[in-house]
């Protein structure tokens, strides 16, 4: 089995749970305790894909910080794969993945990458719907998932899908 060491960035605005699904894939923990993170963190998460023949250590980087260029291209030096989280109770979290996005690709045109759509547990309190999702994602070229940090729903499946692409193969479906 190879193993292989990939550096993947998680970005979105404050407060769209980016270091809840961290915590949920790599601790398999929640606490909806908010913590505003003050400086990009980096945790370690082993992925085995057997039918790969490969064990694929995730560089997870939770990238704070503005949304200001500079900012972007500097966290993004090295990155082989892109994360970008929405809140789906906040429409606004939605729209500012473009800026995100391409501050990305100024730094790795190609950089696979997936829009996870969080928070989709509180459906009453919902102001993005997967269609609006699946829009943009189609829009920014890359996969979805609805994925829920609190009950843990498609978290790893997302992290797998990542994984999947930055080793050059296509991501799951949910």
């Amino acid at each position: 089995m190879k193993d292989v060491l990939k550096k993947v960035c998680i970005v979105g605005d404050p407060g769209v749970g980016k270091s809840c699904l961290v915590r949920r894939l790599v601790d398999d923990t929640f606490s909806d305790r908010y913590t505003h993170t003050t400086a990009t963190r980096m945790s370690k998460k082993e992925l085995v894909f057997e039918e790969l023949d490969t064990r694929l250590g995730l560089q997870l980087w939770d990238v704070v910080g503005p949304r200001d260029p500079a900012f972007i291209e500097g966290v993004m030096q090295g990155v082989a794969g892109v994360m970008a989280v929405c809140d789906v109770t906040r429409d606004e979290t939605l729209a500012s993945l473009d800026g995100w996005m391409a501050g990305a690709r100024r730094v790795a045109p190609d950089v696979p990458s997936v829009l996870l759509a969080n928070k989709s547990d509180l459906t009453e309190e919902a102001v993005i719907d997967s269609q609006a999702v699946a829009i943009s994602a189609r829009r920014m070229k890359m996969p979805y998932y609805m994925t829920s940090a609190s009950t843990g729903t498609n978290v790893e499946l997302s992290f797998r899908a990542i994984g999947r692409m930055v080793l050059g193969e296509a991501p799951l479906a949910v």
